[in-house]
């Protein structure tokens, strides 16, 4: 069984959406990269808040956290969904590479 379930956002306004899922899910993000991106990760969540001004929020991908995964891996369902399946790890090396200056939290 994965470690968490990914689900993967794009929101028109990232400032708000933090404040919102940091109130939903009880937790601050673990990641941030101001302007661009957040990432939350709870028990049983790892979820990801894109920026993408001017346009509606969307469903970006899907996915799971798994520590297990050799690699990162990309799957698209009969109904069109991505899913993708990444080790924590892999996930942290996509983040420092798309946004060196994010700010990381414990």
């Amino acid at each position: 069984m994965p470690d968490r379930i990914h689900v993967a956002l794009a929101v028109p306004d990232l400032d708000a959406a933090i404040a919102d899922y940091t109130r939903r899910l009880g937790v601050a993000p673990r990641v941030i990269a101001r302007g661009a991106y957040a990432l939350f990760r709870t028990p049983i969540l790892n979820l990801s808040i894109s920026a993408a001004p001017g346009t509606p929020a969307r469903l970006r991908h899907l996915g799971f956290e798994d520590a297990r995964s050799a690699s990162f891996s990309e799957l698209t369902d009969a109904s069109g969904i991505v899913w993708e399946r990444f080790s924590s790890a892999q996930q942290e090396e996509e983040i420092r590479a798309r946004w060196p200056d994010a700010e990381w939290r414990d």
